[in-house]
């Protein structure tokens, strides 16, 4: 364990470094190494206690830059947001938030390559209403997550913030998040001992790093410190799809397989306990079969369905769509092994 909470420190202190400069970043890059020591419902738990720490020092160096108006805009509407996603992670399957966060970060990828010219023509700001919205959206996600990180980095960027401000103002904002979430997940028994020593390490790493780059800041210019800042966020979307997709791919036994026949094309995919199967067959075109449950029948189909179950071993139901044609079901009925197809 002292190993490991050793390179999480050393990569920790990296980690918020480039979240300084970037404005942001450190837990998006940070989740997936705790993925790897961490049940996921643990891991919001350790980067809470980091993050809560970086804020609180980052406030410390940084807090004659903070934008007070952005603040008490955001700050009110965040707070009930972050109670209620920290209540949802024990219902709501954080890897798929995950997921569409991935997709979110990686979609500031054109505004990696736009001119610099453009950079200083901006898009038309927010309006400053919008910042409830952005705060209830950014609590929402940071309690079940545990993170924000880059998410919310081009809100910032939009309403003209410099890379000072933008450190110190996301600082002020978050903080508050991070001490209401530490008190949800230990109210909700969502830590180990392993997650607390795990969210020091980030801790201490966190305060060292807050307090070494303030010399690194001023010598980048805003157009380069917005250039690493979308460039962090496209980077950290690739890389958080790749290990949550993999993870989505094994619990919930995801497959997808192909088969080609005379004159038909058969793609079959299977999720859970759903399978959808894709066919085209030259002489009737495109059908869609999906796995349905014995429940979803009804009237003379789930008589039929009950009637089978009297004579065959195991009865599995697939609902089959066709263009222009009437819907129909194909009841699959194994016995000793063997199968037995009926539609109705």
């Amino acid at each position: 364990m002292i190993v490991k909470i050793a390179l999480l420190f050393a990569g920790t202190i990296l980690a918020f470094w480039i979240s300084a400069i970037c404005g942001g970043g450190a837990s998006l890059i940070l989740i997936p190494i705790l993925n790897l020591l961490l049940p996921t419902s643990l891991v919001p738990f350790s980067l809470t206690i980091g993050t809560f720490t970086s804020s609180a020092s980052r406030i410390a160096v940084f807090k004659k830059h903070i934008n007070w108006k952005i603040f008490l805009w955001f700050v009110p509407f965040s707070i009930p947001a972050v109670l209620l996603g920290a209540y949802l992670i024990k219902y709501v399957n954080p890897n798929y938030l995950q997921l569409m966060v991935a997709f979110f970060l990686i979609a500031n990828l054109p505004q990696l390559f736009a001119s610099k010219n453009k950079k200083e023509d901006p898009e038309k700001p927010y309006p400053t209403s919008a910042l409830a919205l952005i705060g209830f959206s950014a609590g929402f996600i940071s309690g079940i997550t545990g993170a924000v990180g880059l998410l919310f980095n081009r809100f910032y960027l939009k309403f003209g913030l410099k890379k000072e401000e933008i450190v110190a103002t996301r600082a002020a904002n978050e903080v508050f998040l991070h001490l209401i979430k530490l008190i949800i997940y230990i109210s909700l028994g969502l830590y180990s001992n392993m997650a607390l020593w795990l969210g020091i390490a980030i801790a201490v790493g966190a305060v060292v790093s807050s307090y070494t780059v303030q010399y690194i800041l001023p010598h980048l210019s805003e157009n380069l410190f917005r250039k690493i800042g979308y460039g962090a966020m496209v980077v950290s979307g690739i890389t958080l799809m790749t290990t949550t997709s993999g993870k989505i791919i094994q619990q919930d036994q995801i497959t997808i397989r192909t088969s080609s026949e005379e004159n038909k094309n058969v793609y079959a995919m299977s999720w859970r306990d759903t399978r959808v199967v894709l066919e085209y067959k030259a002489d009737k075109g495109i059908e869609l079969e999906k796995s349905i449950q014995p429940e979803d029948l009804s009237g003379n189909l789930k008589e039929m369905y009950h009637h089978l179950m009297e004579h065959y071993d195991d009865v599995h139901i697939e609902k089959v769509y066709a263009l222009g044609k009437k819907t129909t079901h194909e009841f699959y009925c194994y016995k000793n092994n063997i199968l037995t197809k009926f539609k109705a």
